[in-house]
This record gives structure tokens, sequence and C-alpha cells, in this order.
């Protein structure tokens, strides 16, 4: 009987993707969403529970019911700019939020915690690339919340006997290679799904913040990590849990950086378009480069980026994106 993993989060977008890997391997993925900032049609590779991670009665009741081996949790809310503005918001959710979930899963008996993290928890670093070993002092209430779990975790490793990885992840692009699944935030921020918006015609340029960093094009670098990447480490990371392999919080990047006129202009051959540019002032808070060093990873999951070249990561999203488009213009056409 395969072993049935509870994916916090899985009806979002890095979530579903892991839902679809841990499916390619024979797991059961149990989807478990509040639907608040995730999809119900993402849900494909197992069932959907829907409930809030601090519904502690929904939740014990899941992983009950599904006989639940392990939790790989995402939900999260991850707007950098919303938890400045709200932070009442992302404490509440994120880390109270979490907080309530390992008391069920402890409850319950659930040992295992894959933990999406961010390297929002380093802040804005000293030197690149980053290593696990650098400071964390994160500049923003998001990446306060992700650190904040992260030694939760630790604590209740040490308290309860709780075995985690924590995968602070770098720039999450890209979508399903089959087309099945992709990048739909609501608003979106992230560059990649921006960038194609502006070549389909769904807005009318994309702004580039900040023009002035000592970069070689003076604007801002970021390493993308393409979104089935992210799963197959996720899967990796559960499996060396149920190895009883030591926690431990891993960098995932692919060690190269990209900056925004290169992501620009690398769709624009993509997409075979030119594509309307604004410049604007830099954002508060945003370093000059954000770059993993990936090496830890490697060694300890084998794992390495695969599909993580810019033109794979474009391809893959702008194939999803073109798909979603020309769907939506046939239902508006239709009588």
């Amino acid at each position: 009987m395969a072993q049935s993993i509870l994916v916090t989060g899985g009806a979002g977008y890095i979530g579903s993707h892991a839902c679809k890997a841990l499916a390619r391997a024979g797991y059961q993925p149990i989807a478990y969403d509040n639907l608040s900032r995730g999809h119900r049609e993402a849900v494909r590779w197992g069932p959907l529970v829907e409930g809030d991670i601090a519904d502690s009665s929904r939740l014990g009741a899941a992983i009950e019911q599904y006989q639940i081996a392990a939790i790989m949790h995402f939900a999260a809310y991850a707007y950098v700019g919303e938890s400045v503005s709200d932070p009442a918001l992302y404490y509440c959710n994120n880390l109270a939020g979490t907080l309530a979930m390992l008391e069920t899963a402890r409850q319950t008996e659930v040992r295992h915690i894959v933990f999406s993290s961010t390297c929002a928890t380093y802040g804005t670093p000293e030197i690149v690339p980053i290593r696990e070993t650098a400071p964390q002092c994160p500049v923003n209430p998001y990446g306060e919340t992700k650190l904040a779990i992260e030694r939760a975790l630790h604590w209740y490793g040490e308290a309860y006997g709780l075995r985690w990885v924590s995968l602070r992840y770098f720039n999450a692009a890209g979508a399903d290679q089959e087309g099945e699944i992709g990048e739909d935030h609501d608003p979106e921020t992230h560059l990649v799904p921006l960038v194609l918006q502006a070549a389909l015609g769904q807005r009318p340029a994309i702004e580039v913040y900040g023009t002035d960093y000592p970069t070689p094009d003076g604007t801002a670098i970021r390493d993308y990590i393409h979104v089935d990447d992210l799963a197959d480490a996720h899967l990796r990371a559960l499996e060396r849990l149920l190895a009883k392999g030591e926690p431990v919080a891993l960098n995932l990047g692919t060690g190269i950086g990209h900056s925004v006129r290169e992501v620009i202009a690398t769709a624009e051959r993509v997409c075979g378009c030119k594509i309307p540019v604004q410049d604007a002032p830099r954002r508060s808070g945003d370093p000059a480069a954000l770059v993993a060093d990936p090496s830890l990873a490697a060694e300890l999951l084998d794992w390495r980026a695969q599909y993580s070249s810019l033109e794979m990561i474009i391809h893959t999203a702008f194939a999803w994106h073109a798909r979603q488009r020309m769907r939506a213009l046939n239902l508006n056409s239709a009588p």
C-alpha cells in the first residue's frame, strides 16, 4: 500500500507540482488546502481535503483518515510587499497556523516534516553565492515568519523527536513540462509570469524596478529554479527523512544568477516578440543579487537542478500561459 503524504498548500503552485512528483514516485499525495489562494483544478493526483492548517480537528481527522506518514508543508502567504503592509496576516497564518499544525502533527504522532522555507530568511546577504551558514537576518515579515518556523522545527526536534528538512529555495519559476499545471497567482508579483503576460498582451509593459544596481547591466540578479526541480528536491528530502536521515536546512538553487534584463531578453527569444519595458525606481529592501550555493543539497540529497536553464524555465512557463490564455479566449467567445 502506498504511503500517504499530506501536502499542505497542495492546491498551490509548488505544492501541486510536489503532489505530481509524489504520485509518480509511488506515494499517495493528500492535498490539504483552504483554497484561499490555491486552485481546486490544480489537485489532480490524489484527494483534496479542504481545511485550514490551524483547524486542529479537521487536520487531525485527515491525518487519521489517510494514515499520514509525513507532511510536506507549503501552506503560507508569500507576498513580501503584503507582509510589510499587513504583518498581522503573516504572523497569524504563516507562524501561528504552522505552530497549530505542528501541535496537531505531534498529537497524531506524525514525525516527519518537509518544510517550504525561503532565501528571504537571509535578508540582504554579505557574500554571494549564499551558503546555509550565512547569517539569517530577514528584512520583511515574510522572511521573519519562515525563519521563526525553522527555529521552531529545530526545538521541536530536540524536545519531541520531530524529524525535519527545511528547504530554502530561491526564485521558483517555470511550469510543469507536460503542461498540466503552472503558476497562477492573483495578484501576480513574480518576474517570469509578469514578463510573459506582457509578451501575451495581458499587461501593457513589464516594469523593471531598479536600473542602477552594482551589476553588469544595472538590474537585480536572481537565481531562478524550475518548479519541477523544486518538486524533485522535496521528494528527495522526504526520502531522506523516511530513511532516518538527520534534520537539515538546505538551499535550493542553481548557483547561477540572471539579471532582470537577461530574463526579458530570453523571453523575447522564446516568445518571438518584442516585450515592452518601463524602467522604475528600486523597491525598498531588494538586494542587488541573490544566488544560492546549492552544494550541500547536492551532497546530502544527491540533487542538482536538471531543468533550470533560463530557456527551459521560460519555454515551459510560456507554453502554459499561452494555453491558459487560449482557453480563456475560447470560453469568452463561446455562445
